[in-house]
């Protein structure tokens, strides 16, 4: 599938997916964004941020002491 790109996002490709569209407005309204793409790329930023957060966490599971934490 060629790559096409949008007007706004001139460097960012774009795909089709098939999208439960229910599920995706009730994401928008949940994540107060107005429309689908915005949810879909929002939760998506989530995800990664969360998994990366996880595998930080786990690199550095007690190796690190913070001071004030027995107070």
């Amino acid at each position: 599938m060629a790559a096409r790109t949008h007007r706004s996002h001139a460097t960012v490709p774009l795909t089709s997916i098939r999208l439960d569209t229910r599920l995706a407005d009730e994401a928008a309204e949940a994540l107060g964004v107005k429309t689908r793409t915005e949810a879909v790329h929002l939760a998506l930023r989530e995800v990664v941020a969360l998994q990366r957060f996880k595998q930080l966490m786990r690199k550095h599971a007690g190796k690190h002491s913070f001071a004030g934490l027995d107070e």
